[in-house]
């Protein structure tokens, strides 16, 4: 499956879903600008140019992105780092 990107009722954010489970158990995980998480991902991705905030739950990752960013730029990105951190 990879990874599946889905448009969300909010233009600036996308769902981003994985085979994996990223974060264990059943709370969420959110990160905001200047704050960090203990997840590597999550900081990862809040330091992509055009993010604005992420949320994470179990095997999904959703990125708002600031208003000025672009989808067809920013989208492989988030792919890419989500791959790479092996999810």
């Amino acid at each position: 499956m990879g990874i599946v990107v889905e448009e969300t009722p909010n233009p600036n954010a996308r769902k981003f879903t994985t085979d994996s489970r990223i974060f264990p158990g059943d709370g969420s995980v959110s990160v905001m600008p200047g704050q960090t998480s203990e997840y590597p991902i999550m900081n990862e991705l809040m330091e992509l140019e055009g993010v604005d905030n992420v949320f994470g739950f179990q095997n999904f990752i959703t990125i708002n992105k600031k208003p000025e960013a672009d989808w067809d730029q920013l989208t492989p990105k988030v792919e890419a780092a989500i791959s790479e951190a092996g999810y």
